[in-house]
């Protein structure tokens, strides 16, 4: 364990298997018996502290967004590549619940047809209060500039570049909407980060055009760490949150005896089962405590070569993509017109 809070160090102190709590995070990295480097630090340094890992021989599950910036994630993905058998991933657990994966999968087997549209939304409300403190993910210095989509667009951003959903062009809506907060001494100081973001694009779908919406949002009342995704097709269509963790929603066609053909939204339970399998019988339900064990999983089993078709962790240059795509939505925003993504 690396940290430059002593009181962090302290806790881990007194786990007895913790072998090691140092204040250098080079000190760590110069140990031979440790293969996997978890960084979880402020956007600014991600940078250094991911290229010394990377460069250390180390496997790496880095934090979202994989650098403060886009010249940071290409500096990382340069280390990636100068470094011979560099293995890393970037963390993002909303998809590994297990109805995350049902539609997923849904959408992988062809059941849409010609899509019509998707979305992808991660909503908080914590600062909904503006009494809350100023605190470094509310500053552009440290988290950056795209705000609120360096915080969170990863988990908006996951699945849909996973299925080959890479936005043509974008057209962002931003919003600061706090614009201070209440320093370390109560005065109020500037909070020039972007609060919610959405963005609406144009994406493909097995040559057709649709229309892709992601909403990352802090400032969503009444929610609470919300993720969800729908995709709907002319065949079929699927939803799926974590507001209701058990439950999947299908769109089909069918037969209603007596009636004729309706349209209907099936409502299935999910269980408990997702990636990686467990001993837990698959009639129980599942929690983000869960799907983070299920991202670990899958991080461990890809590293191994273990994971085969199972869905993985966001690839390097997934991430990497990402910052192209919010460099373009606030390109799109101060513009007003839509922009078209670096490749």
């Amino acid at each position: 364990m690396c940290d430059i809070n002593p009181a962090a160090l302290a806790w881990f102190q007194g786990i007895d298997t913790v072998r090691l709590t140092t204040t250098d995070h080079r000190e760590l990295l110069a140990d031979p018996d440790i293969d996997v480097v978890y960084v979880a630090v402020r956007h600014d340094l991600h940078e250094q502290l991911y290229i010394d890992t990377i460069k250390a021989g180390k496997a790496l599950l880095a934090e979202k967004p994989f650098g403060i910036d886009g010249s940071a994630a290409d500096a990382i993905m340069r280390a990636i590549d100068e470094t011979p058998d560099a293995f890393v991933r970037v963390s993002s657990e909303m998809p590994f619940f297990p109805g995350a994966q049902w539609a997923i999968d849904y959408v992988r087997s062809g059941a849409l047809g010609r899509i019509v549209e998707a979305k992808c939304s991660f909503l908080h409300a914590s600062d909904l209060d503006t009494a809350k403190p100023l605190n470094w993910k509310r500053q552009q210095q440290y988290c950056g500039a795209a705000g609120v989509l360096n915080d969170l667009g990863m988990h908006t951003w996951h699945v849909p570049l996973r299925l080959g959903w890479a936005p043509e062009t974008v057209f962002g809506v931003l919003q600061d909407i706090v614009t201070e907060r209440p320093g370390p001494d109560g005065t109020p100081l500037p909070c020039d980060t972007w609060d919610n973001a959405v963005i609406h694009s144009w994406a493909s779908h097995e040559g057709a055009r649709f229309p892709l919406t992601t909403e990352t949002k802090r400032i969503a009342p009444g929610e609470k760490n919300t993720w969800v995704f729908e995709a709907i097709g002319m065949k079929g269509s699927v939803r799926f949150s974590t507001k209701n963790p058990k439950e999947v929603q299908v769109f089909a066609v069918v037969d209603v005896p007596g009636i004729g053909r309706e349209q209907s939204w099936q409502r299935i339970d999910a269980g408990s089962q997702s990636v990686w399998p467990t001993v837990t019988g698959p009639n129980f339900e599942s929690g983000f405590s869960d799907a983070i064990l299920q991202m670990w999983a899958a991080f461990l089993a890809e590293h191994q070569g273990e994971l085969g078709d199972g869905f993985g962790t966001v690839r390097p240059e997934e991430a990497a993509q990402t910052h192209r795509i919010f460099a373009a939505a606030i390109s799109s925003h101060e513009s007003g017109g839509s922009v078209a993504p670096q490749r």
